[in-house]
């Protein structure tokens, strides 16, 4: 019989509060967890799959914090990984109910795929944000007739009122730039995705002059490759690393296709993206060069 859930204590997280924790990263948090109890029990995630009626992958949603949990889901598994004590039952049930507490795009979730849902809780919830950008701007510096702009040139086909939904989801996720505890944010991009003008001339110049703008926030860094420096580790598509507070929680990389997206955490896969957006970061501008670039283009328009 498993008497404990966490890492040296009686409880989920000793010592911690977790009612100040975002519910992503609870989920994140209570799968953690759940794949400690899982293999402390000695249980493969195909039995456990089985337990809940669901696939081997579901398990791995789950344990990763992708998918939000049920109580039913989380009850049964306790009870297959032999916890049985019924006031730490009870405190894990009830995380799962904080956990799964409404997020602000829960309102957008018809014009959101669930990866994208998912992605927008693991943003608010990090700590750190880099990204290497190929095309566009970063979503997250985006004016709104740039992103008006971007957003019609994927869905020519689109109602004016889903276009304006989707703009706005990028907006409302900008919010996090001016919180009190913003994220640090570090993105490079290549030079093609400042000349690359989605809308028309003052839509680009607006949007140039709102990076200048963001450089100036002491949490926000914005690098530039340009096409002189040649070839580069990050030509392979853009993608974003994603860190977090707490210390049992993975980095994740984030790519994002047309269709679908992928997420990764086991080490290996984390750490050779990082090494690519830091080769990408010694062949870019310095923060300071890169304004004066991004003014410089400005000016061209």
């Amino acid at each position: 019989m498993v008497s404990t859930a966490g890492p040296g204590g009686s409880q989920p997280w000793p010592g911690r509060d977790e009612s100040s924790v975002d519910a992503t990263v609870l989920r994140m948090m209570l799968g953690s967890q759940l794949r400690r109890l899982r293999e402390a029990a000695g249980i493969s995630p195909e039995q456990a799959g089985y337990e809940i009626r669901a696939s081997r992958s579901k398990i791995s949603r789950l344990e990763n914090g992708r998918v939000r949990l049920k109580s039913r889901d989380m009850g049964d598994l306790l009870t297959l990984y032999g916890v049985t004590d019924e006031e730490l039952r009870s405190r894990f049930l009830a995380l799962v109910d904080q956990s799964n507490t409404p997020d602000w795009w829960t309102a957008y979730s018809d014009v959101l795929p669930d990866r994208y849902e998912t992605y927008l809780g693991l943003e608010a919830a990090a700590v750190t944000i880099r990204s290497f950008e190929v095309q566009f701007v970063h979503e997250l510096f985006q004016t709104e007739d740039y992103a008006r702009a971007v957003t019609r040139l994927g869905r020519r086909a689109a109602p004016a009122d889903e276009i304006e939904r989707r703009v706005a989801v990028r907006r409302k996720r900008q919010d996090l730039l001016t919180r009190p505890d913003p994220p640090a944010i570090w993105s490079v991009m290549d030079e093609a995705a400042l000349r690359r003008a989605p809308g028309d001339a003052p839509v680009m110049r607006a949007q140039l002059r709102r990076l200048i703008e963001l450089a100036e926030l002491p949490h926000v860094t914005l690098q530039v490759v340009p096409f002189a420096s040649g070839g580069h580790a990050g030509e392979g598509g853009s993608f974003t690393v994603l860190r977090f507070g707490e210390r049992d929680l993975p980095d994740v990389v984030y790519i994002e296709q047309l269709t679908s997206a992928t997420f990764l955490d086991q080490r290996p896969d984390v750490e050779h993206y990082l090494e690519v957006v830091d080769e990408v970061s010694g062949a870019a501008l310095t923060p300071g060069a890169t304004t004066g670039f991004i003014e410089q283009l400005a000016r061209q328009i």
